[in-house]
C-alpha cells in the first residue's frame, strides 16, 4: 500500500467515529425542546425503558410463561429481583400490556442498575478495544458505546446491555481464565438464548473443551435459576418463541419495520392482507421483492455455510473472532431479533484490522449502522396525540417513513457476506501455498480460551 492510500486510511475511522457521535445533537435538541426522543427511537414516547421495568413487574408476577408470554428464561427475572425494588411493582388486573411502567417513578435502584451496566458495557469495550490496537480503540469504542444499537437498548431498557457485558466477558481479551469465560458465556445464553449461535462456531476451531464448558454452564445457569424462579421450563419457553416468531412474520403496518434489522417484517408486510403493498408500488415490483429478498438472505446464509466449511478445513487460518462472528450473523439475520442486537456483531467485527476490500466494508459499514438519526422521505399517519414520559405531557407526534428500514437490512446482510468471502479467499490462499493437508497450528490472535495463543496479535 502507497503512503498516500495508507494516509488516507488512517482518516476514515476517525471521520466515521465523529459522524457517530454528531449524529447524537439532533436527538438530544428533540428531546428537550419537545420531550421525547426523535425517529429512529421507539415510537411510543411514553414506553421509555419499558423492556427493564415490564420485565421486572413480572419477575415478582407468577404470569410471566403464560400471561405475558415471554421467551426469556429464568434467569432475566431472578437478575432483575437483585436490581429492582419489589415494593415498587404492584399487582394488576392483567389488563395492562405495560403492566411495569408504574414502577420507574418509584423504583430508583432498577433505573441506576440499567444506567450503570450501560457505563460498564462502555467500559468493558473500551478495554478490549483498547487491549486489542490502541490505534483505533477509541473511534470503535465511540462507535459501540455512542451508537444507536446501544443506545437503543438502553432506551428500551433492554437485557441486551448485560448480555453485552456477558458476551465480552467470554470472548473478549478480558478474562484469562477458561471457566470464568465459561461462566460469562453460560450467562449470556441465558440472557438471550440465540446467543448460543456464538459458542458453538468454536467447534469449527476444535475448541471441544470450551464448548463443553460452556453447555455445561449454560445447563447448570438454567437449572439453579429456574429452581430460584419455580417456573419457566424449556417446553414453555420454546413454545413461546415459536408463538413470537410466528407474531413478529405477520407484519400489519409500517410500524413493523419501524427499526428492523432483517427483511423479516419486510417480507410479512409484502404478504399482509391488511394492507395492499401491490396497489402502492405496483403488483410487478412486489413479485420483484418476493424474489429477491429471500435470494439475498439465502446467498448470505449460503456464502456464511461456505466459510464455515473452510474455516474447519483449515481451523488455525481464520481468527476466532470471524468465527464467532460468522455463526452468530447467521442466527441474527435469519430472524429479526430487535435493532439493539446489532451490538454483538458490531464487537466482533471491531477486532478486524483495516485492510482488504471485505474487511474494510464489514468495518465501515458497522460504523454506517451506528448514527442515531434517519433520513425521512414522507409522512405515514396523520399526527398522532401521544403522552411523554419524559415531560410527562402530552404532544403531537408526527410518524415518518424512514431511508433507514430499507437499506439498514441491506447493510447488515454485506457485513457477513463480506467476511464470508474474507474467510474463503484466506482459506484458499493458504491451500494454494500449503496444499490440501489439515492444518491444526492457530495463529497468534486469539484470546487466551484454552491455550489458543496471546491475547492480542502479534505486532
Amino acid at each position: 500500500m502507497s503512503p498516500t492510500r495508507a494516509s488516507r486510511g488512517l482518516w476514515i475511522e476517525p471521520a466515521l467515529g465523529i459522524l457517530v457521535a454528531l449524529s447524537l445533537i439532533y436527538p438530544l435538541i428533540h428531546l428537550f425542546t419537545y420531550g421525547y426522543l426523535p425517529q429512529p427511537f421507539f415510537y411510543a414516547p411514553d414506553d421509555l425503558w419499558a423492556d427493564w421495568f415490564n420485565t421486572a413487574y413480572f419477575a415478582y408476577d407468577h404470569g410471566a410463561y403464560d400471561a405475558w408470554r415471554t421467551i426469556y428464561p429464568p434467569l432475566s427475572f431472578v437478575f432483575l429481583r437483585l436490581f429492582t425494588l419489589q415494593r415498587c411493582y404492584v399487582p394488576t388486573d392483567g389488563g395492562d400490556s405495560s403492566p411495569g411502567l408504574a414502577a420507574r417513578p418509584c423504583d430508583w435502584w432498577g433505573l441506576f442498575s440499567l444506567h450503570a451496566f450501560y457505563v460498564i458495557a462502555i467500559a468493558l469495550a473500551a478495554y478490549s478495544f483498547y487491549k486489542w490496537d490502541r490505534k483505533t480503540a477509541l473511534w470503535r469504542t465511540i462507535a459501540i458505546g455512542l451508537g444507536f444499537p446501544l443506545l437503543d437498548g438502553l432506551e428500551r431498557g433492554n437485557l441486551v446491555i448485560v448480555s453485552f457485558i456477558c458476551l465480552m466477558l467470554a470472548f473478549g481479551p478480558i478474562l484469562k481464565s477458561a471457566r470464568w469465560r465459561a461462566v460469562a458465556i453460560g450467562l449470556a445464553i441465558n440472557f438471550k438464548v440465540y446467543l448460543i449461535a456464538s459458542l458453538m462456531p468454536l467447534l469449527l476451531r476444535r475448541k471441544w473443551r470450551f464448548v463443553e464448558w460452556g453447555l455445561l454452564s449454560t445447563v447448570i445457569t438454567f437449572l439453579a435459576t429456574y429452581a430460584l424462579l419455580g417456573r419457566g421450563t424449556p417446553l414453555q419457553i420454546y413454545n413461546n418463541i415459536v408463538e413470537f416468531n410466528e407474531w413478529q412474520s405477520q407484519a400489519k403496518d409500517l410500524l413493523s419495520i419501524w427499526y428492523s434489522t432483517t427483511f423479516t417484517p419486510h417480507l410479512g408486510l409484502l404478504n399482509s392482507p391488511l394492507i395492499s403493498i401491490p396497489d402502492l408500488i405496483g403488483s410487478r415490483n412486489t413479485d420483484i421483492l418476493l424474489f429477491l429478498i429471500p435470494l439475498l438472505i439465502h446467498s448470505t446464509q449460503a456464502a456464511i455455510m461456505l466459510a464455515a466449511a473452510a474455516v474447519w478445513l483449515r481451523p488455525g487460518v481464520v481468527p476466532w473472532y470471524r468465527v464467532i462472528n460468522l455463526g452468530l450473523m447467521f442466527a441474527l439475520i435469519t430472524s429479526e431479533a430487535g435493532g439493539y442486537t446489532q451490538v454483538y456483531f458490531m464487537y466482533f467485527v471491531f477486532f478486524e484490522k483495516f485492510e482488504g476490500v471485505g474487511r474494510k466494508w464489514a468495518i465501515i459499514a458497522c460504523y454506517l449502522l451506528c448514527p442515531s438519526t434517519d433520513i425521512p422521505v414522507d409522512t405515514v399517519f396523520m399526527p398522532v396525540v401521544r403522552d411523554t414520559y419524559s415531560w410527562g405531557q402530552t404532544v403531537i407526534v408526527t410518524f415518518y417513513v424512514m431511508l433507514g428500514p430499507f437499506f439498514r437490512p441491506l447493510i447488515v446482510l454485506s457485513v457477513p457476506f463480506a467476511l464470508s468471502l474474507v474467510t474463503l479467499r484466506e482459506v484458499w490462499k493458504d491451500i494454494r501455498e500449503q496444499g490440501w493437508r489439515l492444518r491444526w497450528r492457530f495463529r497468534n490472535d486469539a484470546p487466551l480460551l484454552v491455550g489458543d495463543g496471546a491475547a492480542r496479535p502479534a505486532a
